[in-house]
């Protein structure tokens, strides 16, 4: 039996409805939790609004705080302090509240104006990009959430859990102080992923080879699986064999061909060499041979 406390039914209000808010809001929705307004600016969070939070008013970030038990605030990490200072500032938060931030780079301080009211503060941050549709909220089911409340507030790291196992995610409880490093693991590993993904996919498309993607979607997907279950040992390829003439090759069709894409494969290259070396797959002369090779 789960004992994991739950929150009562709460009206929640999300400020705003862009790809986050909205699909937290429906999530909340779907588990029996009332969505009583919305903030929406662009004609994007609008149809957002309309897609995911159907019947849902939207009116004034200040209004829809008033209205709400629990108050989520997804907007960009820029804006939080200054929505919160504001909407304090219009007694639009009061004593008893839940206020929920998505950031990932920042944990409760940035809410400490609200906690001084007597509100629960919370950061939940989902660990998974969006798109802000219907599809998401099925991602939701398999992602992890990391939650942060102030240290030693037991009752708020409950909540906090609890709300997370009701969207059926998973909670991971990321204190205060580790945040900002837990936020640039996920940006490296997810944001520069991305960038890598593309850099090959246009070396391909530029080499006349057809369906880039189709070809590296199995081999991309095989490496990503082997580094999350085997680590280090994953490794492959001629960084990770020494194999510094393969190497060479690589570095003189970058440089006449994409120069652009050059710099970035050399550093990831130079730390392959450090992991593969740490780990024991490339012993220390192969892999000062590679280094030189990537400095030449």
């Amino acid at each position: 039996m789960d004992a994991t406390p739950r929150p009562a039914r709460l009206a929640v209000g999300v400020i705003s409805a862009g790809r986050v808010g909205s699909v937290l809001g429906a999530a909340l929705a779907r588990t029996g939790h009332v969505v009583v307004g919305t903030s929406a600016v662009s004609q994007a969070s609008r149809n957002r609004a309309e897609e995911l939070l159907p019947g849902v008013p939207i009116d004034d970030p200040t209004e829809v705080a008033r209205r709400a038990d629990l108050v989520l605030l997804a907007v960009p990490d820029d804006e939080l302090s200054g929505l919160v200072k504001g909407l304090i500032a219009t007694d639009s938060l009061r004593a008893g509240q839940i206020i929920v931030h998505t950031s990932g780079a920042q944990g409760v301080k940035v809410l400490e104006p609200a906690a001084q009211l007597g509100a629960l503060t919370l950061a939940l941050h989902p660990v998974m990009t969006f798109t802000g549709r219907e599809e998401d909220l099925q991602r939701m089911r398999a992602a992890c959430v990391g939650v942060t409340a102030a240290d030693g507030d037991e009752v708020a790291w409950s909540v906090g859990e609890a709300l997370v196992v009701e969207m059926e995610a998973e909670p991971i409880r990321v204190p205060e102080a580790v945040r900002p490093l837990y936020h640039a693991a996920l940006a490296h590993g997810a944001n520069h992923l991305i960038t890598l993904v593309r850099d090959a996919a246009d070396l391909l498309t530029n080499a006349n080879i057809p369906n880039a993607e189709r070809l590296l979607g199995p081999l991309l997907s095989a490496a990503l699986d082997n580094a999350l279950r085997h680590g280090d040992r994953a490794l492959t390829g001629p960084v990770a064999r020494g194999d510094t003439g393969t190497l060479r090759k690589h570095l003189t069709v970058l440089a006449e061909q994409a120069p652009d894409t050059l710099p970035s494969y050399r550093a990831l290259a130079r730390r392959t060499a450090d992991r593969a070396e740490h780990s024991g797959l490339l012993k220390p002369d192969a892999a000062n041979d590679v280094r030189t090779t990537l400095e030449d």
